[in-house]
């Protein structure tokens, strides 16, 4: 069974920084693709960076140049680095695991979520 668990949301001032954290548990994630999405208060859920099995990364526009993502597969974590922090950038991030079971067959998994809170 897939399970994803989140941390490292926080109240932070603007232009604080925050690490989230996403441990995976029962599939790898270098072999999937893996994302963070977010979705604030009344808005529907974006999709904010995600990394390919090849390591490439995408970001969403308002955040590229201030978030980072990366994983590291020993540990089977997968990360979001966030400076530079906004008010917009206040919401509750889910991370996303994207698990190929072969023949073009893939399965998506959410994490519970962790609440990320910028204030001014």
């Amino acid at each position: 069974q897939v399970q994803l668990v989140e941390s490292g949301g926080d109240l932070v001032q603007v232009g604080g920084s925050l690490r989230l954290s996403c441990a995976v548990f029962g599939t790898s994630i270098g072999s999937n693709a893996m994302a963070w999405y977010r979705q604030a208060p009344g808005k529907e859920r974006e999709l904010t960076a995600e990394i390919t099995s090849g390591g490439m990364a995408n970001y969403l526009d308002s955040v590229k140049g201030r978030f980072t993502i990366s994983r590291d597969n020993g540990k089977n974590t997968v990360y979001l680095q966030m400076n530079s922090l906004k008010p917009d950038d206040t919401a509750a991030y889910y991370c996303h695991a994207e698990v190929e079971y072969g023949e073009g067959f893939s399965v998506g998994y959410w994490g519970q979520g962790t609440q990320v809170t910028v204030s001014s």
